[in-house]
């Protein structure tokens, strides 16, 4: 039997009847890793030793007949952005190369607590600013359904990681798309999460008023599984709220006959001719399945992109400030002055993507034209467009991308990487819930369609995902081309 093969829920019911062991499981993944990873490229730290013995720990638990939570066991990646103590976060870059933090993010620190096996640190766009992988400064990350294309970013080291067979659930954050994004170009399943239900402690922000830790596996299941177990609220993230529900992963069944869903047009309209046809074969899916489809309207969201860059870009300044060569991070070893250890730390440490940013929102902030207020008020009108389509529809179907994944010799244009966020990024902005689901395949390439709820709707978003995945033949098989 080849346990990489298999989902999270059918690796834990093999454990929970002794079937199989967690040692086992971890023997499995690492093998396959070793197999694997040098073509793909998922993983900047991989932690075997480590990993051993966290599953030897839960087959001593099960051995004594311990009560284990649902995932005890299971293999899990984690994003490089996410702090896990004693292992290090580099972000994918040179200013973070040799960080190790002292502390655990919440969201990892539930899932070792929940005795999820940790298999290493996946790669992403330096500090999460990219929606390919290919800002990464420390790896290089492919698709493994086609080498020769991008994983998508920024959570692409994770999104490949999952669809090659080498973890069954690995978590990443979602800043502006980079869950989704990297989601639908590898074929996988990835939750955004609703603003503030996942805490951001330990999560080395981007842009704070975006960003979101959020599950990514193979499987709807899967994905409603991890996402109970790193919810909830945190006294160290002034941000994050209780949830106003019960499990999820309890509710996916139930169908979702009089569902009403939304079809809105500018969405549609910026996608290629393939993606458009797939999705609009999703929503026929869903109205044979007993859904309403409703045609909408989303006027503001064709702004989205330039609204996201402004305010991103503005708090990611901000943010990124703090690595400045004095308390952590790189540091030059040649300068005089105070300005010259700032300034050649910040320019040796950083990628040209983190640079253009930062400085675009050094601008926004600065200029004269009140940039960041204009952006502010749009967010407001995006959030109220939303709020009324909300008030016609139950849940919203959309491309999660323009195209599949593009060749990596194509990623050389700036604007044409922050294009491909085009349908993803008003989520973000508007503090919704949204998941990426594969809907069918461009020739060898996956195709993802995006499903959004309204804020605290992850129950019905992740019912209605796990209708389509179980009407469409069930999850996802691992990657063949690796």
């Amino acid at each position: 039997m080849r346990l990489y093969e298999l989902t999270a829920a059918e690796l834990a019911g093999l454990m929970v009847s002794r079937q199989v062991s967690a040692v086992e499981i971890c023997e499995d993944f690492l093998a396959r890793s070793e197999a694997v990873e040098p073509l793909v490229g998922a993983f900047i730290t991989r932690c075997p030793n480590r990993a051993m013995r966290a599953a030897q720990a839960v087959d001593d638990k099960r051995a004594e007949s311990e009560r284990l939570a649902p995932l005890a066991g299971v293999p899990i990646a984690v994003k490089d952005n996410i702090c896990i103590s004693g292992l290090g976060t580099t972000c994918s870059s040179a200013m973070l190369k040799d960080f190790v933090p002292f502390y655990t993010a919440f969201a990892a620190e539930r899932a070792e607590r929940a005795g999820m096996v940790v298999l290493g640190k996946t790669n992403l766009d330096e500090f999460g600013m990219g929606s390919t992988c290919e800002t990464a400064r420390l790896q290089s990350t492919k698709n493994p359904h086609d080498l020769g294309c991008v994983p998508g970013g920024s959570s692409g080291g994770s999104a490949a990681c999952v669809a090659s067979g080498q973890a069954p659930l690995a978590l990443g954050s979602d800043t502006g798309g980079s869950i989704r994004c990297p989601a639908s170009y590898c074929g996988v399943v990835g939750l955004r999460p609703t603003y503030g239900s996942v805490s951001r402690y330990g999560l080395v922000a981007m842009a704070s008023s975006l960003d979101q830790i959020g599950p990514m596996g193979r499987s709807v299941l899967d994905v409603a599984l991890l996402f109970d177990t790193i919810r909830g609220i945190d006294e160290r993230d002034a941000t994050s709220l209780a949830s106003p529900y019960g499990c999820v992963a309890d509710a996916l069944e139930g169908g979702i006959k009089g569902l009403r869903i939304g079809l809105p047009r500018e969405f549609f309209d910026v996608v290629s001719p393939q993606e458009r046809d797939r999705v609009r074969e999703a929503a026929v899916a869903f109205e044979r399945m007993g859904a309403h489809l409703v045609e909408l309207s989303l006027p503001t969201t064709r702004h989205a992109l330039a609204i996201y860059l402004a305010l991103s870009t503005a708090e990611a300044s901000s943010d990124l400030a703090r690595f400045d060569g004095v308390r952590y991070g790189h540091r030059t070893e040649h300068f005089e002055t105070l300005s010259q250890l700032y300034e050649r730390s910040r320019a040796e440490g950083f990628g040209p993507e983190v640079k253009r940013r930062v400085m675009l929102g050094a601008y926004v902030l600065s200029s004269g034209e009140n940039y960041y207020e204009r952006a502010v008020s749009a967010r407001r009108t995006l959030r109220a467009e939303f709020s009324g389509a909300f008030e016609v529809c139950d849940l919203i179907l959309t491309p999660s991308t323009p195209t599949v994944a593009p060749r990596r010799e194509e990623m050389g244009d700036p604007v044409k990487v922050y294009g491909g966020d085009s349908c993803l990024v008003s989520v973000n902005l508007a503090g919704l819930c949204a998941v990426s689901v594969m809907c069918g395949t461009v020739g060898t390439l996956p195709v993802g369609m995006q499903l959004i709820g309204d804020a605290w709707q992850e129950p019905a978003l992740l019912r209605a995902a796990y209708a389509y995945e179980q009407f469409a033949g069930g999850p996802r098989p691992v990657a063949r081309r690796v």
